[in-house]
């Protein structure tokens, strides 16, 4: 399915022009119809799974000696991920129909009736990296919110994203709506990328999602609006009434369940009140698992603690490495966690329901937690099936994106022969 020799203008040209007949005719298909689609392309991936795990190990072959660990976990596919997969397609097959809501209603003194119903948005481009899941969460979304997609996956899993494409398309043309709905850049040229975010007339927005490179190259490229997923170096913040025990397990939790997704905690930020007990409790529980960087305060605590440098605090590791700051009080943590965070995810560890309403009021983020680990930041557990990504911008959608952020809306004016004096 990739080749080398496709010209990224003409390609991308072809394949939005697709996009966009495939949009029209998704944007009035049934709720019935468009979840008949996701339950056919949920069998299509159960029934080609040995299929799929062979294309992933493909690709994960391609990269084996020149990847991080943490990467390849995010690239590899097992029968676990793709069952997964496939249940998403079917929880969001379960959601309610996003398209056709009814948001607002009201009546004009000239007898007017105005309504706000949500529509879809069109065409979607979908830019992302190693994570071939992604490729199917994104579809599913765009189907059940009639939004067509142009998925431009990381070249290291162009394998495993040709055969799920193929299962997509195969479910949508099962319930008789347009296959092109669901379309894969199909060249490894980066100029694809540059030709998908200018490509005006035929996409209307584009979601990249992955690290500050990514984003960075779309602000500069983009003439297409966007809707920025940055990765996160999330905080959690341990109060100084925080419940120790119950703040380092979910610690924990929130670094090493899945090191490379991105709401994983990658700073951990103590109160003074509490780190003489909590910083050795920390550095027992994470043990061999993790490697923690401090500031001086943190190293002198407790001897596992390596010395951080100022590159620490801004990082996303996405690796089992953390860094450990001490702070004077809620004031500072906020101040700190304000400064370095990427405003993704950050979370709190406290019984005091002050301590934690000042700390969730003022960080500016898209998430904000109290006492819970930051891995729920994730659409699936806020109950959205699947999420397109975390927003982290301010406009349209903020934190993940589900069905309801695909939807835009238009104004449906009904009169009686009403005329403007």
């Amino acid at each position: 399915m990739t080749d080398q020799t496709l010209d990224p203008q003409i390609h991308v040209h072809e394949l939005g022009s697709r996009a966009r007949e495939a949009a029209r005719g998704l944007a009035v298909a049934s709720t019935e119809a468009k979840n008949a689609a996701l339950h056919e392309a949920a069998k299509a991936l159960r029934a080609r799974m040995a299929e799929l795990i062979a294309a992933n190990d493909e690709d994960v072959a391609g990269v084996a000696d020149s990847k991080p660990e943490s990467f390849i976990d995010r690239l590899r596919l097992n029968e676990e991920r793709i069952e997964g997969m496939a249940s998403a397609l079917e929880e969001i097959a379960a959601l309610p129909d996003p398209v056709g809501r009814v948001l607002a209603t009201f009546e004009r003194p000239n007898g007017l009736t105005i309504e706000r119903v949500a529509v879809p948005i069109g065409v979607i481009g979908m830019i992302y990296e190693s994570r071939p899941n992604v490729g199917a969460d994104a579809s599913a979304l765009c189907l059940k919110s009639g939004n067509a997609v142009i998925l431009r996956g990381g070249s290291e899993s162009r394998h495993s994203t040709r055969v799920i494409v193929e299962c997509m398309q195969a479910g949508l043309k099962a319930a008789g709506l347009p296959g092109n709905a669901v379309q894969t850049i199909q060249t490894p040229d980066r100029a694809a990328v540059a030709a998908l975010l200018e490509a005006v007339e035929h996409v209307d927005l584009v979601i990249p999602r992955g690290g500050r490179g990514l984003v960075e190259l779309v602000r500069d490229r983009a003439k297409v609006p966007t809707l920025l997923h940055l990765d996160g170096n999330c905080h959690s913040y341990v109060h100084e009434a925080a419940d120790l025990d119950k703040a380092a397990a979910v610690i924990r939790n929130a670094k090493l369940r899945r090191t490379g997704v991105c709401g994983a905690t990658e700073s951990i930020v103590v109160d003074r009140a509490v780190a003489e007990d909590f910083v050795p409790r920390l550095a027992a529980i994470m043990g061999e698992d993790c490697e923690l960087r401090g500031d001086e305060t943190a190293v002198a605590l407790d001897g596992r603690i390596k010395p951080a440098t100022d590159e620490d605090w801004g990082t996303e590791y996405l690796d089992p490495i953390a860094s450990v700051k001490v702070v004077d009080g809620l004031d500072q943590a906020i101040e700190w966690v304000s400064t370095y965070s990427s405003h993704h995810t950050d979370a709190i560890m406290t019984e005091d329901d002050d301590a934690a309403r000042r700390f969730m009021t003022s960080i500016d983020s898209a998430i904000v937690m109290r006492n819970a680990s930051t891995q729920f930041a994730d659409g699936g557990e806020f109950g959205m099936g699947a999420e397109i990504g975390i927003a982290t911008g301010k406009m349209h959608a903020r934190g993940p994106v589900g069905l309801e952020q695909l939807c835009s809306f238009k104004y449906l004016v009904h009169g009686d022969g009403q005329e403007r004096p």
